[in-house]
């Protein structure tokens, strides 16, 4: 296997040397994808009409539409450009297959669920476009039968572009209702008695609970809370409580309302091994995208130490060397 692996890079290094091989003119394709250079493709499709439906020969085998999600794909290609939608245009009307699937994360990847749970889109400030163009071409959302691709966007921290797929039309049970904050839909998915409604499951309730506190949504916490969900429960995705998420990304309200409900403010996660106070920390010194306001975080953190919070004395002389005041009264003065 090994020697079959050496033998196919010899023949791409072969090909990527002759500009005029298809293979060559794939790759330099690709660059133009990824950095936005919209007349080099269109030069390149219009010379080479079979481009649009070669696939790589690297292991995800994307065809070219493939790469403006930036996800799965090699790591030094994985930029998206602030031009992305425009990009996505040409490569369509070149006779891109908005349907198409690629073999990345085990197979059957299609251009829309990659760009709706990549990163880069959101650092860029161009995922609902991208997204609009890629619905717009025909990209199917309501596959029957298939795992929402609302919940894979919570699964990757991408609260904006489930929120905007759901609205298109993208299918919600009862964790991706609960992990964007529709509380008018989680209500049916429970019976008169609190009890969780077939074909919802125990395990979705469980899983939305997480996204709900990652994300913020206190009225839908609430609402679990009060059909039994276990605040301690170890969830998603590293052994950590719901009172992890909610400190993580700086939700004030959320916090204060599991303190409320009596969520244990030292425990510590399986993966980590942080305290809710130190994922607040975390949260703080790694902004993200988009940011938190530092405000938020020391709310919150004031919280758990009101609540009886561990600091360590080598937090506060961490914050007095860095003079961040605020965080030092968050902590606590000693």
């Amino acid at each position: 296997m090994k020697g079959d692996s050496n033998v196919a890079f010899e023949s791409f290094q072969r090909d990527m040397k002759r500009p005029t091989s298809p293979i060559a003119q794939f790759e330099t394709a690709v660059d133009a994808i990824i950095t936005g250079d919209v007349a080099t493709l269109e030069r390149l499709l219009a010379k080479n009409r079979e481009l649009i439906r070669m696939r790589s020969v690297r292991r995800h085998h994307s065809a070219l539409l493939h790469y403006v999600a930036a996800n799965g794909i090699e790591y030094f290609r994985q930029k998206t450009p602030r031009n992305a939608p425009d990009v996505a245009r040409v490569l369509l009307r070149a006779g891109a297959d908005v349907e198409a699937p690629a073999d990345m994360y085990g197979g059957g990847s299609t251009t829309i669920g990659l760009v709706a749970t990549s990163i880069t889109p959101v650092v860029s400030g161009v995922l609902i476009p991208l997204l609009e163009v890629l619905l717009d071409a025909g990209a199917v959302i309501d596959k029957s039968g298939a795992a929402s691709i609302a919940n894979a966007c919570l699964h990757n921290g991408r609260q904006e572009a489930a929120q905007f797929l759901a609205g298109r039309g993208a299918p919600l049970d009862l964790e991706g209702a609960a992990g964007i904050g529709r509380l008018d839909l989680v209500e049916h998915f429970f019976d008169d008695n609190g009890r969780v409604r077939a074909p919802a499951t125990r395990e979705q309730m469980a899983d939305g609970f997480t996204w709900a506190c990652e994300f913020g949504h206190s009225h839908v916490v609430e609402f679990l809370l009060d059909r039994g969900m276990d605040m301690t429960a170890r969830v998603k995705h590293h052994g950590q409580t719901g009172l992890h998420w909610a400190a993580g990304g700086g939700h004030v309200e959320t916090v204060r309302l599991l303190l409320q409900r009596g969520a244990p403010v030292d425990v510590i996660d399986d993966t980590w091994q942080g305290t809710p106070i130190q994922w607040a920390f975390f949260g703080l010194m790694n902004p993200t995208t988009p940011p938190v306001e530092p405000e938020r975080y020391y709310s919150v953190m004031a919280l758990l130490v009101a609540a009886g919070a561990t600091v360590k004395p080598a937090w506060r002389a961490n914050a007095r060397e860095m003079g961040d005041d605020k965080l030092l009264a968050a902590l606590g003065k000693r």
